[in-house]
């Protein structure tokens, strides 16, 4: 190897090795809801990589064209502040076609976003278990929601109030469990590609 490390497209194509390129039979965004640390970032990027879209995150986004990190508006503005500005956003992007949209874990509240979610694009709903979300963001300074002295009892609030509304929009609900990335990955593909979707 002549002491070189490996790219990163080396590394990019190493990926695209473990899950093989594929295109979807519409063009509507996949827009990935969950709680945090569901993975909808994570697995959204690698899922946007093997289809050839685009790939956003709603929370970075809003930080984008704030300026500034989405803890420190809710410092500055508290949640309904974040809120008005989510809904904003989300109304501009989920109007893209070909893209991955990851959409914040609190995205699901206002029903104006619900609306939008079920009627333009195609929206997998990533479960995991509050323990699972808990191992996940346990060591996690900067969301805000977290931060109260039993952030695990939280988590379980948190899935108990939203997870009938991230049901009520899911057009496809997948478990993420402890699986690798990539394995998430292959296993939604085949769903995405077979889902009909109703103009």
């Amino acid at each position: 190897m002549n002491g070189v490390l490996p790219s990163a497209a080396a590394n990019e194509q190493e990926m695209d090795e473990r899950v093989p390129p594929v295109s979807l039979p519409y063009q509507r965004p996949i827009f990935l809801v969950g709680m945090m640390g569901a993975g909808k970032t994570t697995i959204g990027r690698s899922l946007a990589r093997a289809l050839g879209r685009e790939f956003l995150d709603l929370d970075h986004e809003i930080e984008a064209r704030c300026g500034v990190r989405v803890a420190h508006i809710f410092d500055i503005e508290g949640e309904e502040g974040f809120r008005k500005r989510e809904r904003f956003v989300l109304a501009q992007c989920s109007a893209r076609p070909n893209l991955v949209l990851a959409t914040g874990g609190g995205a699901v509240l206002a029903a104006e976003n619900r609306q939008q979610l079920k009627s333009r694009g195609v929206t997998v709903y990533l479960r995991a278990t509050p323990e699972e979300l808990y191992r996940r963001v346990a060591r996690d300074r900067t969301r805000p929601l977290l931060q109260t002295v039993d952030p695990q009892a939280r988590i379980r609030e948190l899935v108990a109030l939203r997870e009938p509304l991230y049901e009520e929009v899911a057009d496809i609900a997948f478990d993420t469990g402890s699986m690798p990335v990539q394995q998430v990955v292959k296993a939604l593909l085949p769903v995405l590609q077979s889902f009909e979707v109703k103009e």
